[in-house]
């Protein structure tokens, strides 16, 4: 398998990634500002398929009509000479003063009504570039007390923006999608959806649940103290796999951020494993694009910038093919098969077996044998995971 990207691996990222100037909360900036017609050629030159911006990774808040239109022309440019595609923009509601309270659900209505219109102006933005996914990041939607938010106010106007957001593509045409990313904390001290699920049931509640999914990152579901490879899994059980950001993180701490792969190196194994190769009959689970969401350390200089975005694509063409070849591996299908991992997908219940039928089956409970479990009929779990080690280590 190649090891160098191209664009049918739909590698993508975020101009705030790689253009992350590398200031902190304790520290200033150790890098300049990155044009974006200069990230767009060089993510070219490396593979990429696509890059993703905020609207103020593009043009700064104070900028006039014309300043912006300058920029996104540029922009344009840019993808035409490269070929480079955008298919997803989102929106910088958490830098400026003004959102220090939220922006959807910020306690202050008339920042709200602001919040909305932004959005609606970068949707008119992903539309004329031509991306088909809108992520929303409610970074600033939470609160640090308890006394400080109504939580059941401050959902229903979530509710009643992204509505608003859904009508308004749906009359304008636009072939869009929005991606709600998930985070439980930072910068707010709680932040509202903070997990895959709790997007998923906010979901179910909007007037067009068809039009929202989800975009986790696997930082934010390991934040969380969550299995990001399981949260996946949910998430495309329900179809809702919208978007996905992927990054490195070590256990339960602050948003590392790190290249992909760089943290809980198992479980991106196991995430790799499941993309490429858990749909129906080894097909791939996830066609969209592989977006990296990091942050190149701020201990690099603009070239461990690049070598850190060429990292990322390099982790997960490593993974895939070493997913690949733990498919391949007859003594894992065997494992596979012992430890029953394909009885799952079988029915519990006969065809056309109710409740009455399943009582009158004395075979599932009065005659079932229970003993031999004690002390055997073990499931070999532990060879299984042993197998998918030695894989991952390239020992097999």
């Amino acid at each position: 398998m190649a090891l160098e990207p191209t664009r049918e691996d739909k590698f993508s990222f975020g101009l705030w990634t790689i253009g992350w100037n590398a200031q902190d909360q304790f520290g200033s900036a150790t890098r300049p500002h990155l044009d974006a017609v200069e990230a767009v050629n060089k993510l070219s030159d490396l593979g990429a398929y696509g890059m993703t911006f905020h609207d103020n990774d593009l043009f700064p808040f104070e900028s006039t009509a014309a300043q912006r239109r300058t920029e996104i022309d540029r922009l344009k440019g840019a993808l035409d000479s490269t070929g480079l595609v955008i298919p997803m923009v989102t929106t910088n509601l958490f830098s400026h003063p003004v959102f220090k309270d939220g922006g959807f659900t910020s306690n202050d209505r008339s920042v709200r009504r602001f919040a909305i219109r932004k959005v609606i102006e970068n949707l008119d933005l992903a539309a004329e570039l031509g991306a088909e996914t809108f992520v929303m990041w409610g970074g600033r939607e939470g609160s640090e007390y308890d006394s400080a938010k109504d939580i059941r106010g401050a959902l229903e106007r979530y509710r009643e923006a992204v509505n608003l957001l859904g009508d308004y593509v749906t009359d304008k045409g636009y072939n869009i999608r929005f991606a709600i990313e998930p985070k439980p904390n930072e910068p707010r001290g709680d932040i509202l959806l903070p997990t895959l699920g709790h997007a998923l049931a906010f979901i179910e509640t909007l007037e067009r649940p068809e039009l929202v999914g989800i975009n986790p990152e696997t930082g934010h579901e390991q934040m969380a103290g969550l299995n990001f490879t399981h949260g996946i899994a949910q998430a495309l059980y329900q179809g809702k796999l919208f978007h996905i950001d992927l990054n490195g993180q070590r256990g339960v701490k602050f948003d590392q951020d790190l290249v992909f792969g760089h943290g809980d190196l198992q479980n991106a194994f196991s995430l790799v494993d499941l993309l490429e190769n858990g749909g129906p009959n080894g097909t791939p689970a996830y066609t969209g694009p592989r977006h990296f969401d990091y942050k190149p350390s701020r201990t690099e200089d603009i070239n461990g910038v690049w070598d850190s975005a060429a990292a990322n694509m390099r982790m997960y063409l490593l993974l895939k093919e070493r997913a690949a070849a733990f498919r391949a591996d007859p003594e894992v299908q065997a494992a596979l098969a012992f430890s029953k991992v394909d009885e799952i997908n079988q029915p519990t219940l006969n065809p056309g077996e109710g409740y009455d039928a399943l009582i009158a089956d004395t075979s599932a409970y009065e005659d079932f044998d229970a003993a031999p479990y004690f002390g055997g009929k073990g499931f070999g779990f532990v060879k299984l995971q042993q197998l998918f080690l030695e894989h991952l280590l390239g020992a097999r």
